[in-house]
């Protein structure tokens, strides 16, 4: 199952995502990396952040609206 985010990109399961709003009750601020772990509806997302030893320190469920999809190649390779 996907989604379609406000940049009409497809958001899947394991994707690495950005966090583009801050969410102070949670302590994560915007521009936060974290991994896409589990598709709940078509708009929705558990989404892992983890520290860089791999560390989860943070597993919000978030809207396709507070994320973006982070890519790691050029388009077309």
């Amino acid at each position: 199952m996907s989604s379609i985010n406000k940049d009409m990109e497809t958001l899947e399961l394991l994707d690495v995502v950005v966090l583009t709003e801050a969410l102070p009750k949670t302590n994560l601020r915007k521009g936060e990396l974290g991994t896409i772990v589990e598709v709940l509806d078509k708009d929705v997302f558990l989404v892992e952040f983890a520290d860089t030893k791999g560390v989860t320190y943070a597993l919000p469920t978030l809207t396709a609206h507070q994320l973006m999809k982070v890519y790691f190649e050029p388009a077309g390779v």
